[in-house]
């Protein structure tokens, strides 16, 4: 994926927990934070978290802080919330589902515009108000709604040939979680989510404190 600017991923990535956390603040009427205690919050040093603003112009006061709603609007617009996204979802099985039943993507401006499966099993089945459709109509579906991203939720056998279409038909920004690593060309924006990375994750810091432990006995 060709990068447009040099704002470091690393700094991208920590723009969500940031704009999540500033969401819960306002939710609990808070109006003024500083730096020190978003460090709180958030696990991010206070002079990460003031780096990682600056790359975007100066938005806190010295002895005053960030005010929560200015600072949560300014990330919405740079993080591209300031405006609807058309989607669609490839696959319509438990993922699929539980993607298309999480009403805060639709809140947050990605708007569900349909459901593709190969399943006879599955086309036809309703989904939060959508029609699974079979997949060999996805191509003109694209076309005809404008369609800008598309959400794979397939097993790993076809995923690319699913994604070369599917970039073929103008599909520019992809959320991926098959199991697979596409190759696509470099225009075209993909997000891999592999949900076993995190979970082994989880399963070596486990193993990596029960050796600990047995190091002490």
């Amino acid at each position: 994926m060709e990068r447009f600017s040099n704002i470091s991923m690393a700094v991208v990535r920590r723009l969500p927990k940031y704009h999540r956390y500033l969401r819960e603040l306002l939710n609990n009427g808070i109006g003024r934070v500083s730096s020190q205690e978003l460090s709180r919050i958030t696990g991010f040093t206070a002079s990460q978290i003031r780096q990682d603003l600056n790359c975007f112009g100066g938005f806190g006061q010295q002895g005053y802080g960030y005010n929560v709603e200015e600072l949560y609007q300014e990330l919405g617009n740079i993080l591209g919330l300031n405006r609807t996204y058309k989607t669609i979802i490839i696959g319509a099985g438990n993922v699929g589902r539980a993607i298309a039943n999480y009403t805060f993507f639709e809140e947050s401006g990605f708007k569900l515009y349909g459901m593709f499966d190969n399943s006879p099993k599955k086309i036809g089945d309703d989904v939060k108000g959508h029609k699974v459709l079979p997949i060999d109509e996805v191509e003109d579906f694209i076309k005809e709604n404008e369609i800008e991203i598309a959400i794979l939720c397939t097993p790993k056998e076809g995923t690319q040939k699913i994604a070369d279409t599917l970039v073929n038909c103008g599909i520019k920004e992809i959320w991926n979680f098959a199991p697979v690593d596409l190759k696509l060309n470099s225009d075209v924006i993909i997000e891999n989510v592999h949900l076993s990375e995190s979970l082994f994750t989880i399963s070596y810091l486990l193993k990596e404190r029960e050796d600990l432990k047995k190091k002490k006995k």
